[in-house]
């Protein structure tokens, strides 16, 4: 029921003054308290979508809900129970943390104190530092601050670690983790599959401008990939498909590089097969590697492109 989305849009279209369709007919339902992924490479449509959402972008036709109201005739109420990080964040340099999260607290009628904030985000040290003194992974937490100072229902992260070493993703996972477990809702960007497997509860996968597969990471692994991949490569390199399909334990094949990836079940039956094969065709094997099927092999097996394409 759409009383208990958070967010909720049906038929969305966005199309640009030079004919350029962004999103074309997208439906999106996403439940209260959910952590939910937006996935697809750049172009796809995804950023338009959000800020949509946001209420930063007037859709071209469509039926838009965010907390069960519309920006067209409750946009004040609803700027009050959103937070927003946007992709990039510029702020004055040489303001200092603590002032910057007060500055946007002041913007609310209600909501957490500096302090409770800083501590949130592990920036409690930082509070007398300029903004311009700031890490990369610090202003990334700091963007994050401002979106949740005011306490919000909802919470927008538009690619929120793109950029980051591994050691500041990580804690900015921790930080939206601890989002999840007050039962916000979230909706998340991104380009790192790992990310998304970790944070989401569920994830739509967006190609021009549609949703082409939506669920949990798990059901979507299980339903178009299954447990195991194999990847290899020889020479020569035009081995017949049809024929690699029909390999034991072969569930599916697909180009990969110069060679192919096979989706498997079980990997024990399948790579002594795939080298019986080789051999018995007097091919050569350059590499070969397998791997748990993520989501990023879902994206594969449904668009043929990678995500970050």
């Amino acid at each position: 029921m759409t009383a208990d989305l958070a967010i909720s849009c049906k038929g969305l279209v966005k199309r640009y003054e030079d004919d350029v369709l962004a999103v074309t007919g997208l439906d999106l339902g996403i439940a209260r308290g959910e952590c939910f992924g937006l996935l697809g490479p750049n172009g796809a449509g995804k950023t338009t979508t959000v800020e949509i959402l946001e209420g930063l972008l007037e859709p071209t036709s469509g039926e838009v809900r965010v907390l069960g109201m519309s920006y067209a005739q409750d946009e004040a109420s609803l700027r009050a129970r959103i937070g927003i990080t946007l992709q990039e964040t510029h702020l004055d340099d040489r303001l200092t943390v603590a002032e910057i999260v007060a500055m946007f607290r002041s913007f609310y009628a209600s909501g957490r104190t500096v302090d409770e904030v800083l501590e949130l985000v592990s920036l409690a040290e930082k509070r007398g530092s300029w903004y311009e003194r700031l890490s990369g992974g610090q202003k990334q937490r700091l963007a994050v601050a401002l979106a949740v100072v005011g306490d919000p229902e909802l919470v927008f992260l538009d690619e929120p670690t793109t950029g980051l070493d591994p050691q500041s993703r990580r804690q900015l996972w921790d930080v939206i983790l601890s989002f999840k477990r007050q039962g916000k809702t979230i909706l998340i960007t991104t380009h790192y599959m790992e990310e998304a497997e970790r944070l989401c509860d569920r994830v739509a996968i967006v190609d021009r401008g549609k949703v082409i597969a939506q669920g949990s990471p798990r059901d979507l692994i299980s339903e178009h990939i299954g447990g195991e991949v194999v990847e290899f490569s020889a020479t020569p390199s035009d081995l017949p498909r049809d024929e690699i399909g029909r390999l034991p334990g072969v569930k599916a094949v697909r180009a990969s590089g110069p060679g192919f990836a096979l989706t498997v079940d079980p990997v024990h039956v399948a790579v002594p097969a795939l080298l019986g094969f080789l051999t018995a065709r007097g091919a050569s094997l350059d590499g070969l590697s397998t791997h748990s099927a993520t989501l990023e092999d879902v994206f594969l097996a449904l668009t043929g492109r990678k995500l970050r394409d």
